[in-house]
């Protein structure tokens, strides 16, 4: 019989809290999808845990019907983090090689890997979440990717670090082990998305990968097929609903809907008279421009945030692949023919590998990576039934903090 490997992803987010129980058998590429569930989300604000009470009743419910549905237990979890305190550094180390024959070895990859976490500056009661490497470099050769075995007297480093605040990652924590799940690893969403969603040619040519959410939108830079920039934006699609409920004069519920049903990036219409009739306790009536009116200006603030980052790293127009857009607010009609006109680079839709179910469901990207990824762990274990053991993240920190211990 082949082994089957259980994986469960948490996408904690602005507007709902997703949960996707998949399986994998050995030697397969795609998921089988066991149980896929979201609830409206509470104590959640842009991306970020501010009531674990409420966050933790949420995920309770999403595995009371993830154990119904699937017939499985929900022992752990590999779980997303977002929010506008995520912070990307760029950071450099260099040891010495000590082995005698001049042979880089492990030891030396993780100590200069360390010295390029103790440079950086990092703001106060931020910790490190991850560690990227760029290149190694070895007497001064540079674009080594893969350092090991070289021979040489110095190596050096050219490292990402992702950091984010404490007080945010330990509310994320508390909310998912007081609904008595373990946690597995703890991903940055964009990470998660780009694994499922961006193909590893994208990644080596370069391009961007710009998630809409609801609170926020996040940035992911890749050449080479490292991640080499992150920046999180604190605008999202939930700020449309809210221009929809002022321009249109309102209530937010009934916005959502409009957004939803009618919501357009661009109108290329003539006829400045077409109505819209929307019915209700207090009727509207508007036209498709002024709605696409709306919504345009606020997307084009997303785009034009984003631009000003690519600028800021001199990416303008340097990126082959260009821009993959994904979330839910990625789902609003002509949204990729705006990206195109103001950040002036190809664009497209980004579609769900792994997934066949939900390839067209940008909305999914976090959730589905966040599984892809938890398959690709060294920390998870193949099981018919069971969960996995949660020792990934306790694995994960250890290694990050270790350099800290005196």
């Amino acid at each position: 019989m082949s082994k089957t490997k259980i994986i469960t992803g948490l996408d904690i987010g602005t507007s709902t809290i997703k949960m996707l129980v998949a399986a994998k058998k050995k030697g397969e590429e795609k998921f089988d999808i066991l149980f896929l569930g979201e609830e409206p989300s509470l104590g959640v604000r842009r991306g970020v845990v501010t009531d674990t009470e409420k966050v933790s009743r949420i995920i309770q419910i999403l595995v009371d019907k993830a154990r119904t549905e699937s017939g499985q237990k929900i022992h752990s979890v590999f779980v997303n983090i977002g929010g506008c305190h995520l912070i990307s550094t760029s950071s450099r180390g260099m040891v010495a090689v000590s082995r005698a024959d001049r042979s880089v070895s492990k030891e030396d990859v993780d100590r200069v890997l360390q010295e390029a976490a103790r440079a950086v500056s990092l703001p106060s009661n931020n910790e490190i979440l991850e560690t990227y490497p760029r290149e190694f470099i070895v007497d001064g050769m540079g674009g080594i990717k893969v350092a090991e075995g070289l021979q040489g007297g110095r190596l050096e480093t050219e490292v990402l670090i992702l950091s984010g605040f404490m007080p945010y990652k330990n509310n994320l924590v508390e909310a998912v082990v007081e609904a008595n799940i373990q946690i597995a690893d703890i991903i940055p969403s964009p990470l998660a998305s780009s694994a499922i969603v961006l193909s590893q040619r994208q990644k080596e040519l370069g391009v961007a990968l710009l998630e809409i959410g609801a609170g926020t939108s996040e940035l992911a830079v890749f050449e080479e097929g490292d991640l080499t920039h992150l920046a999180i934006f604190p605008i999202g699609s939930a700020n449309i609903t809210s221009d929809i409920a002022i321009g249109l004069k309102t209530d937010i519920d009934t916005a959502e809907i409009i957004k939803i049903e009618r919501g357009c990036c661009l109108f290329k219409g003539n006829d400045k008279k077409e109505k819209i009739e929307i019915e209700g306790e207090e009727p509207l009536s508007f036209s498709q421009k002024t709605l696409a009116g709306i919504v345009e200006a606020r997307v084009s603030e997303i785009f034009d945030q984003c631009q000003k980052e690519l600028k800021r790293i001199g990416k303008i127009g340097l990126l082959p692949s260009g821009v993959v857009l994904t979330g839910g607010g990625a789902k609003i009609p002509k949204i990729v023919d705006l990206a195109k006109k103001e950040l002036k680079l190809p664009c497209r839709l980004g579609k769900i590998s792994h997934f066949p179910k939900l390839e067209d469901e940008p909305n999914y990207a976090t959730v589905c990576g966040l599984v892809f990824k938890g398959s690709e762990s060294e920390g998870g274990r193949n099981w018919q039934g069971g969960g996995f053991s949660g020792s990934g993240l306790a694995d994960k920190i250890k290694k990050i903090f270790k350099i800290f211990i005196p």
